[in-house]
Order: structure tokens, then C-alpha cells, then sequence
């Protein structure tokens, strides 16, 4: 039997993309006639699950070495960007979708107002980014373990729920809903899963791809790491298991935040 692709089997072994999906499954809502756009696509791991719910979907990013690696998930409708404008007409989209996209852009006020044209009046923008605050200690504890901001590929560390409505509303959305993930427990086992990886596995390759390089981007990449991939692999139950300990901290809110909004002019 066939291995499954590469990004997938990444997918199975990650805790918090898993928690993202699913909070996209059970509120993300598509009808078969909408045409979304997929707003920073990356390697195409979550736009393969999205674009399983149906609707028109248009997957973007800035980097090409990302849309040549999504096209082996996603196939067809996958177009780059520039930054700054978006290549679409006024009122294009039903809906936009972006994922982790905002917080690596030098100017993400410019982004969310050509997000606000290419959408439909009423339409509808699904935000994640990560989640910031005074509380959110391992925020500061990253650049105490050597992982710099540009490993990730990020201009800023994140966004409280605060800044990101005012942020929003500055732009025309009104905000219906923000729901955060990933707490205490899942970040921290993601963030040692990060220095591991910078440290043993790509501590000489200089971070390129707008979305940084904090997990192999690209086929080969993975093949090369496969002995450390079935590794992590053995260990990966136990460290769900950990990561359950998140259901304790019930009251904390999470390191990722998810933002429902409308346009509203």
C-alpha cells in the first residue's frame, strides 16, 4: 500500500493542527455554492481537509516552493501572490480563510484591507494567528531556547483577542465569535518539538519560506529525516497523552486564537 503523502503523515503526528481542524470542522460552515479563498496555503496540509467540505476554493501564498508543494495535495486552483495586493476583483469571495498568515506579513493592515475588497458585502473572514498576552510565558521562553521569530517566519509573535477586534473593526468586520486552542500542555510539547528539530535536524539551513522552517517544507526534506519521523512516531501516543493535560487548564485560554468575522461595509 501506497504511503501516504508526506504533509499528511506530518498532519497525523501533529496535536495542534489536529485541534485547528477540528474546531474548523464543527463551526466552518460551506455551502456548495461559495467561493473561498484560501489565504496563505503554506504546504497545503489543512486547504486538503477544507476543500473536502465542499465549496469553490482558491488556495494562495507568496512562495512558490509552497504552491509546487501543495499541488501534490491539492491539484488544481493555487495561484502566488505578491505582497500587498491581492490579484482578485471586488467582491470575488464568499469567503476568505487564512490560517496563520497574518502575523507574517510586514504590513497586515494592508493585507486585511484587500481582504475586505476581494470579499462580498456580508461576507465572511475566518482568522487564526497566535494568541498573545502578559500570561503567555512560553512566548517568552522561545527566544530563551534559541528559536528566533524568523524561524517561524513571523513579523510579530502574535495577537491578543483585544487587538485583533479592534484591529478588525478598524477595517470594516465585525467580529462574531473568537475561540482560542492549543494551551499550556499542547504549546509547550510543540514548541520542544520545534527546538528539537531546529537543533538536530535544520540548524544550518537559513529559514526562507515565508511560513519559516520549523518542520520539513518540502518532500525530500521529510525522506531525508524519515529515521527521525518514525522515531517521533513511537512516542507521539505518549505525547498526546500529555498533551490531554490541557483539559485541566479548562479556565486559561490558548495559545492559538480563531476569529470569526463579517464584513460589514
Amino acid at each position: 500500500m501506497r504511503d501516504q503523502p508526506w504533509q499528511l503523515q506530518i498532519f497525523n503526528k501533529s496535536i495542534k493542527k489536529k485541534e485547528k481542524l477540528k474546531l474548523l470542522d464543527k463551526h466552518l460552515v460551506i455551502e456548495p455554492s461559495d467561493i473561498i479563498l484560501d489565504l496563505g496555503c503554506a504546504q497545503g496540509i489543512l486547504s486538503y481537509f477544507l476543500r473536502k467540505k465542499g465549496g469553490q476554493w482558491t488556495s494562495a501564498d507568496l512562495d512558490l516552493e509552497n504552491l509546487k508543494t501543495s499541488r501534490e495535495l491539492l491539484k488544481t486552483s493555487l495561484i502566488q501572490l505578491e505582497p500587498g495586493i491581492l490579484p482578485f476583483k471586488a467582491g470575488s469571495f464568499d469567503r476568505v480563510v487564512s490560517l496563520d498568515y497574518l502575523e507574517h506579513l510586514d504590513d497586515d493592515d494592508l493585507c486585511l484591507t484587500e481582504i475586505h475588497r476581494v470579499l462580498k458585502t456580508d461576507g465572511q473572514l475566518v482568522l487564526a494567528t497566535p494568541h498573545t498576552g502578559r500570561i503567555f510565558l512560553l512566548h517568552k521562553l522561545r527566544p530563551l531556547l534559541g528559536l528566533k521569530l524568523e524561524f517561524y517566519g513571523h513579523k510579530r509573535e502574535g495577537y491578543s483577542t483585544k487587538e485583533l477586534k479592534e484591529k478588525l473593526e478598524r477595517h470594516q468586520f465585525r467580529v462574531e465569535k473568537t475561540q482560542t486552542f492549543s494551551r499550556f500542555f499542547s504549546e509547550f510539547l510543540e514548541l520542544l518539538i520545534n527546538v528539537l528539530y531546529r537543533k538536530f535536524s535544520a540548524k544550518n539551513i537559513t529559514p526562507s519560506l515565508r511560513d519559516g522552517h520549523i518542520r520539513p517544507t518540502t518532500e525530500e526534506e521529510f525522506h531525508s529525516k524519515k529515521k527521525i519521523f518514525k522515531l517521533y512516531g513511537f512516542i507521539y501516543p505518549a505525547v498526546w497523552l500529555c498533551s490531554k493535560l490541557d483539559k485541566l487548564l479548562f479556565f486559561q485560554r490558548g495559545y492559538s486564537v480563531l476569529v470569526w468575522a463579517r464584513k460589514f461595509r
